[in-house]
């Protein structure tokens, strides 16, 4: 590593600002001799690992309190990163943090990075890189469902499955490398398509669901496009069962993109209300909110173009599904309380279409079941949750499927042993990208600093 990894480090644990409670975390060989230089324990003795003692953090040169706390001292190598770690409860304030990280500082510890006691957890054994990037999954979980997902795997169960699936592919890999290299040698016939084919169905296994742990885990971008005064704002209001966008009779109220995050069954729906896009028009600032409705649809997964039910379907209706081309879309047809004047509208026609009113409410709960069938296919709900939700492990899957596939070939062309070896020694390289076996120092740093420094 570039930096080291027996040093004391120290960093503040919890959010930046007033609260209840405030951490200041340690690991590190020096942790409790640093915390026994500033923490007066208020009825003395000594600090028992695994227990909270009560006391307060003393500045050592002046003797000054500086706040009144629980202190916690963990023994290793059972602790978070394996190595002696010291948890500092103090009141949540900025000047409280400060000054006991400061004074950790002072006394020998320094600066953690971001993510470094996630990353000498994993150094150190205590979990693999997968689990180590559900840690910041959780820590980002949007939904319950995206938390189960999260969970599972920092429980070990995608490590489990990829551990398997690479031991079978490093045992046939090592019986190829024999075979090449004691061909004179009577080694045992083996069953070689059998053990192929079964990684084969394995890697295709875990990368069935891998689009649904996506999105779980990353969320699905919503454009709500249309015409002006056609009820975009009043469908992200209505979607919310909030009041978050200003609704007005007066088209182009909204100049500008407003986003929001809505749970629909466990999708993390980033909401996104567009300004009404007209082909042109004069005024500087709605130029700029078409401009940015205009980026927005194309940033989306999903669109959801609102008609007015209650007008002809006009020429902008049409230039706008235009503009939303080949993506997933749903047709809204909304103001359903009033008289309909569109039947059938001849626009984004493979798309579906429901008609809802924005304003009582009608037709709502069929929007959001059709944006669940959009979303996943149409795919009816497992109930196991997946277990692929990173697209980095989804990247590495399918690069060791590729490889397995290619050594199925060779070994149905009866090429050497050679050519089926290379492909399994690519696989099994990609399967230990997942779980850090085979993982470069740079992929790591890349990892870990999209950590909070106390995490």
């Amino acid at each position: 590593m570039r930096y080291s990894l027996d040093d004391t480090i120290a960093a503040i644990s919890t959010p930046i600002g007033e609260g209840g409670i405030g951490i200041v975390r340690m690991s590190g060989p020096e942790a409790l001799a640093i915390l026994r230089r500033i923490f007066k324990r208020a009825r003395g003795g000594s600090l028992a690992s695994y227990r909270l003692h009560y006391g307060h953090i003393v500045d050592p040169r002046s003797g000054e309190v500086v706040d009144e706390v629980l202190a916690s001292y963990m023994k290793a190598p059972h602790t978070y990163t394996r190595q002696d770690v010291v948890e500092i409860n103090c009141h949540g304030g900025i000047i409280p943090l400060r000054r006991i990280l400061e004074l950790c500082l002072r006394e020998g510890a320094r600066l953690a990075s971001p993510g470094e006691f996630t990353l000498r957890a994993f150094v150190n054994g205590r979990i693999d890189l997968a689990q180590a990037e559900a840690v910041l999954d959780i820590v980002r979980a949007k939904t319950e469902a995206g938390l189960r997902v999260a969970l599972n795997q920092l429980e070990g169960r995608l490590s489990e499955e990829v551990r398997r699936l690479r031991a079978r592919l490093v045992d046939v890999l090592a019986y190829l490398e024999a075979s090449i290299d004691f061909p004179e040698d009577e080694i045992p016939a083996r069953d070689l398509a059998s053990d192929l084919e079964e990684a084969r169905r394995g890697l295709e296994e875990l990368l069935a669901h891998a689009d649904r742990g996506l999105i779980y885990r990353q969320g699905i971008r919503t454009a709500i496009v249309g015409r002006p005064n056609v009820g975009k704002s009043s469908l992200l209001n209505a979607l919310l069962r909030t009041s978050r966008a200003i609704v007005a009779p007066i088209p182009g109220t909204t100049r500008d993109t407003l986003e929001e995050t809505l749970n629909l069954q466990g999708i993390p729906l980033v909401l996104v209300d567009t300004a009404g896009i007209v082909a042109e028009t004069e005024d500087i600032l709605t130029r700029l909110g078409i401009e940015r409705s205009r980026k927005a649809l194309a940033q989306a997964d999903l669109a959801l173009l609102v008609l007015d039910g209650s007008e002809p379907l006009s020429e902008a209706d049409r230039q706008i599904a235009a503009l939303v081309g080949e993506k997933a879309a749903i047709l809204v047809i909304n103001k359903l309380d009033l008289p309909q004047a569109i039947d059938e509208p001849d626009i984004l026609t493979q798309a579906p279409r429901v008609r809802i009113s924005a304003l009582t409410g009608e037709g709502l709960e069929e929007l959001e079941r059709t944006i669940v069938e959009v979303v996943f296919s149409g795919q009816v709900l497992a109930s196991e949750e997946p277990l692929v939700s990173n697209p980095r492990h989804k990247d590495a899957l399918q690069r060791a499927l590729e490889h397995v596939i290619s050594a199925q070939e060779a070994h149905a062309q009866g090429l050497p042993a050679d050519f089926l070896a290379i492909d399994l020694t690519s696989a099994v390289s990609a399967l230990g990208e997942i779980t850090g076996e085979t993982v470069s120092e740079d992929l790591l740093e890349a990892i870990f600093s999209n950590f909070c420094v106390g995490k």
